[in-house]
């Protein structure tokens, strides 16, 4: 049993993608980040930073893990799927992973912030954020026009990480028009049945977009 503490974000469909994926039994604590419950001390506990994701590994030794990424890792070797264990296909993989997690991510994430959140319409952040989120798309068009899925033919956490980020890019205000290569993988991902059944894990929030925009400013501005 996997205790899975998670939100509606992008990061959190990460790890929901590989639990489904992988036919895991897990139990799902979602948690209200409008109310900070990842920053009370039981979250804490289990990841310090105050983030989602993060799980529990009840068949571990209730080990902990937090940081997608890693748990994407932690999920595929305990599993022995959707990381190759040939060596040079395992490093292709987890490149493609980091880049997500140090690149299309922050760089997306900070495209939301500015675009829709931050009170004050700052056009040099969002200009910036927006053309280098762009930019990081076209690197994953480039790469999926020689290849089906990010590591190769096939479909791995690589994969699983990105497209979370790639599937909310209108939200950014980025366009991905030209990116055939991308939109190709995008579409063949959300025919997964597992990554359908991720994005109600949690189930999204009531809240219409616009309010919840307006909620996210309120956390950005206090």
């Amino acid at each position: 049993m996997i205790d899975f503490y998670s939100a509606a974000t992008p990061n959190g469909y990460k790890v929901a993608i590989a639990l489904e994926e992988m036919a895991l039994t897990y139990q799902l604590h979602a948690l209200d980040l409008m109310a900070n419950e990842q920053k009370q001390p039981d979250f804490l506990a289990i990841n310090p930073n105050g983030r989602i994701p993060a799980i529990v590994d009840r068949d571990n030794q209730n080990f902990a893990v937090f940081e997608s990424g890693a748990i994407l890792i932690y999920l595929a070797e305990k599993t022995g799927q959707f990381l190759p264990a040939e060596p040079n296909a395992r490093s292709i993989t987890l490149q493609w992973l980091m880049f997500q997690m140090g690149g299309l991510g922050p760089m997306m994430g900070q495209a939301n912030v500015f675009y829709r959140y931050f009170p004050e319409k700052i056009p040099q952040a969002i200009t910036r954020y927006q053309q280098e989120g762009r930019r990081l798309l076209e690197v994953l068009n480039t790469r999926l026009a020689q290849h089906p899925y990010l590591a190769g033919t096939d479909y791995t956490i690589a994969d699983m990480a990105c497209w979370p980020w790639a599937r909310i890019h209108d939200w950014s205000g980025i366009s991905i028009d030209g990116l055939t290569h991308l939109q190709r993988w995008m579409e063949a991902i959300a025919q997964r049945p597992a990554c359908q059944r991720a994005l109600n894990v949690p189930p999204a929030s009531t809240l219409s977009a616009e309010q919840q925009a307006e909620e996210i400013r309120r956390i950005v501005t206090r």
